[in-house]
């Protein structure tokens, strides 16, 4: 009983200190009570919230992503450029700054770290790896920084996590691949992610959780880095060594996958796949089974907007759960949910009206993918 007594007591002071040092803290009340719920919604059975002290602006903000080597990346940088050039939004930053730092773990530990000392207010993170960033996170406790972690989120009950439920991302895909094979036996293409990442971990083991130990089943998994020219390569050479598969769950690039099924002639099989337009126009005008779950890039803004939410002294729950844009190819439409017009790697289904989040592509494009 002592213990827990004193164990209490540390954890209350510890709160205290960092919100005096200006960090989000975390808090105990109910997160239905958070600020803005219809965009922040928590993860159902998280009732933690994170609070910082109120200051006021305009704010200087980081944007710290890894990897920057496909279409999804580059469209969620120029989704925070253009969100944040808006003149309602613009007033509230002295500074937004993107930094990508590749796939080196320290590289992004030392940037965000630069920008901690440099006195930023606010960092949203895209981590290379989930585990590294606990003497981080104290690091920004004790300087006052906000942090906010997305997409690829970091393992932490200390700081404010934006993301979509990755492991029932894939459970769907898989699921939806599974019931629409009719009872056949055969090889299962798995394409996945970018190793090391919270991401792929969790949706390959959705994917496995659906098709391990399926009686007849094997599967065979390759990697294509959420990247359309990698993908296409790999799923190519999958096809040239194993032959022909009854069903595929790719994570992404999701273009290059339908480019290599269709290049190799594959009959048709079930697709488990992501949201790229070209994906979704040759799957229409193919008559291709499929579904597609979005990743959108624009929960990079939602994580902005949460840093921000923060700073202005709102409370938010600590895990914020987005919606999946689901379309099935029963449901394409062109002008609809893909379009002719737009590049190939373009996200289809990225805006997120909860958070009155709408980038108007001419906005987008004008933006580039570089550090700033």
């Amino acid at each position: 009983m002592l213990q827990r007594s004193l164990a209490r007591r540390f954890l209350l002071a510890a709160g205290a200190m960092a919100l005096m040092l200006g960090a989000a803290a975390p808090g105990t009340a109910s997160a239905a009570d958070t600020y803005n719920p219809q965009c922040f919604r928590p993860v159902p059975g998280v009732t933690k919230t994170i609070k910082a002290e109120k200051r006021n602006g305009p704010y200087r903000v980081a944007l710290v992503n890894g990897f920057v080597g496909n279409s999804w990346r580059i469209q969620m940088i120029q989704g925070v450029k253009a969100w944040g050039l808006r003149a309602d939004n613009a007033k509230n930053f002295a500074d937004l700054k993107v930094v990508s730092t590749g796939t080196d773990v320290a590289a992004q530990i030392g940037a965000v770290d630069n920008l901690i000392a440099a006195g930023y207010d606010g960092i949203i993170i895209n981590a290379v790896n989930p585990t590294a960033f606990g003497p981080v996170i104290n690091r920004a406790k004790k300087a006052g920084t906000v942090l906010v972690s997305f997409d690829n989120a970091i393992d932490s009950d200390q700081i404010v996590v934006v993301n979509e439920p990755q492991l029932e991302f894939e459970e769907v895909k898989a699921k939806f691949v599974l019931d629409n094979l009719g009872g056949k036996t055969g090889k299962v293409l798995e394409v996945r992610g970018l190793p090391g990442n919270s991401v792929d971990r969790d949706r390959s083991q959705g994917m496995h959780n659906v098709f391990e130990g399926k009686p007849g089943i094997e599967i065979v998994t390759v990697v294509g880095n959420w990247d359309d020219g990698t993908t296409q390569k790999v799923v190519g050479d999958a096809i040239a060594t194993h032959g022909q598969f009854i069903g595929v769950v790719a994570q992404h690039g999701s273009t290059g996958l339908m480019n290599a099924l269709l290049d190799a002639k594959h009959p048709q099989i079930p697709v488990g796949s992501g949201g790229e337009n070209g994906s979704l126009r040759m799957m229409h005008e193919g008559g291709w089974t499929s579904i597609a779950r979005v990743q959108t890039p624009y929960m990079a803004v939602v994580a902005l907007k949460a840093a921000v939410a923060l700073l202005q002294g709102e409370t938010l729950p600590q895990q914020v759960a987005l919606p999946i844009p689901t379309i099935y190819s029963k449901d394409l439409k062109e002008g609809v949910n893909y379009f002719k017009d737009l590049p190939d790697n373009f996200q289809d289904g990225a805006d997120i009206p909860e958070c009155d989040i709408k980038i108007p592509v001419e906005d987008l494009m004008k933006q580039k993918p570089d550090n700033t």
